[in-house]
């Protein structure tokens, strides 16, 4: 308890509202509910100073659980998938979009002073369904007002809006519905952002920091494995799995990706690896530093690509003016440049559901549908290729002998009328973009291989805004979590960084102290346990 007052966090999944509370106040909440066993295990494991219900919401009784003690603040985050437009056509679930109600039943039995809840935008349209189970659309609505207006006679005042996470520091345009009721008799409070895209003129007046991309949480020590080896090959060079061939729809997607925002883009933005894991972005504007043995340079125009959700028929691909940072290549004239796709199918095949990774990366939700595309380029001599074709691109390339498909690739998928045979050298083709070639500050690289990965779970969490200490592999008992249980998680879950903000602007009193980051065990080379 903070002051004597407790906080709890119904629906609490995996802890996104939870971390958030504990971001702004210094405590984990009091009481956590949430009928998912392994939700409330990951939970226990990273707020083990929470009371823990593993039961369906309507079960807890709101008395017996606060035990005579004040709220000062409930969080509700019932399930969206019933209202979701994600979910399409399909039948809804009355109980499940009823979840939503039991906020009142809190209100009218031990009366938080504020109540906060979280949904998708479309949950203003919560109304009545017919005998199909579908949403009545002359009474859309109805029932999300009727549930306002409960709170209202139960002596809340009641405010809801639209926030994006990554006006508040989270590296995802995730958009969510926010409503904050209180009935203490104080003014809602509504954050003020904190962040705002490079180039607006918040950001360029210094009134706001700039969105942090993607590119902070993304770790480019991974192998990304090349699109044109076999998956035999993928796991005879780094031992892990890899789908190939791929789709020709998914390499439609990086064909597109890759002119969109590689070879057609003007300013690529370099960033500077060096082997010791210190990445420095650099403006492209400034003088390329001297490559040594040392350095690896990466020429960095990412994109983000949405493969998928049906109903949108615009250009979802997005430039990177906040670039991230690069793999790092042995070679010291190897230049990477990276992309991310993520995994649905376009409305239209010419559109390029890509996005930069300086930007914010677009919501993530509860399956795994982004990937990481990287095009590595070398210097373009006319005479030979800038690199000694013994010694392979480490890492996350193969050898020269990808020059040739990535010129056939291009060809396949974007290059018209050329009649080229992808044999001849490349220094006869007077068409450039459609063998790989890009120029940078008047040098002309390269592609000399294309590289893809699914990413991470732990670079989604940090994508989604949980701290770097988020335990997400295993939950309190040691049990070890599967990859798609930890994305599952992170996709169902609330951006920490808005319910900070949110918790920061309106009970300001409970925010007393900096959070603890979580600790975890190791063991060194000795035998001996130490803090990790």
């Amino acid at each position: 308890m903070i002051n004597g007052e407790l906080v709890v966090d119904n629906f609490a999944g995996g802890g996104g509202a939870s971390t958030g509370i504990e971001m702004a106040t210094g405590y984990s909440v009091d009481i956590a509910i949430n009928h998912d066993p392994e939700a409330i295990r990951m939970h226990k494991v990273n707020h083990p100073n929470t009371k823990h219900y593993c039961e369906n919401v309507w079960a807890v009784d709101p008395v017996k659980a606060c035990e005579g003690h004040p709220v000062a603040l409930a969080w509700f985050s019932p399930d969206c998938k019933h209202f979701s437009k994600a979910k399409g056509g399909k039948p809804k679930d009355k109980n499940i979009r009823g979840l939503a109600w039991v906020a009142c039943r809190w209100a009218a039995l031990v009366r938080p002073r504020v109540i906060m809840l979280e949904n998708v935008e479309e949950f203003k349209t919560w109304g009545p369904l017919n005998r199909g189970h579908h949403p009545i659309k002359a009474k859309q609505g109805d029932t999300f007002r009727k549930f306002v207006k409960q709170l209202n006679e139960l002596g809340y005042e009641v405010q809801f809006r639209e926030l994006v996470a990554a006006d508040y520091g989270a590296p995802t345009k995730r958009k969510r519905f926010f409503m904050i009721a209180r009935c203490d008799g104080a003014p809602i409070m509504w954050p003020k952002p904190t962040h705002a895209p490079a180039d607006s003129e918040e950001v360029k007046a210094g009134l706001l920091k700039p969105y942090v991309g993607a590119y902070t949480q993304l770790d480019f020590s991974l192998p990304c494995p090349s699109i044109f080896d076999t998956s035999d090959e993928i796991k005879e060079k780094y031992g892990i799995r890899a789908v190939r061939p791929l789709a020709p729809k998914t390499m439609q997607r990086i064909a597109r990706g890759l002119k969109k925002f590689v070879l057609d883009n003007p300013e690529p933005f370099i960033i500077q690896c060096n082997h010791g894991g210190d990445r420095k972005p650099q403006d492209i504007r400034d003088p390329m530093p001297t490559i040594t043995g040392k350095h690896g340079y990466g020429v960095v125009e990412p994109y983000m690509v949405q493969i998928g959700q049906t109903g949108f028929s615009a250009d979802r691909s997005k430039d990177v003016r906040e670039p991230l940072t690069t793999i790092v290549s042995k070679n010291e004239h190897c230049l990477i440049s990276p992309t991310l796709i993520q995994y649905h199918s376009e409305t239209n095949s010419d559109e390029v559901r890509g996005q930069g990774i300086e930007n914010p990366i677009m919501t993530v939700d509860s399956s795994n549908r982004y990937g990481l595309v990287t095009s590595f380029l070398s210097k373009f001599y006319k005479t030979g290729i800038g690199q000694d074709e013994r010694e392979p691109l480490h890492t996350v390339t193969t050898s020269a002998g990808h020059f040739g498909e990535v010129r056939a690739f291009l060809i396949k998928y974007y290059g018209e009328g050329t009649g080229q045979d992808i044999e001849q050298p490349l220094d006869t083709v007077t068409s450039r973009d459609r063998f790989g070639l890009v120029t940078i500050q008047g040098v002309e690289y390269q592609i000399v291989d294309i590289g893809l990965r699914m990413l991470e779970p732990k670079e989604l969490y940090g994508c989604q805004g949980f701290p770097d200490d988020y335990i997400i592999d295993h939950d309190n008992t040691g049990k070890t979590y599967s990859r798609s249980e930890q994305v599952k998680r992170c996709g169902n879950a609330v951006c920490p960084p808005i319910p900070a903000a949110m918790v920061r602007s309106n009970l300001p009193e409970l925010c007393v102290r900096k959070r603890m980051p979580n600790m975890r065990i190791g063991e060194e080379e000795n035998g001996q346990l130490c803090f990790v």
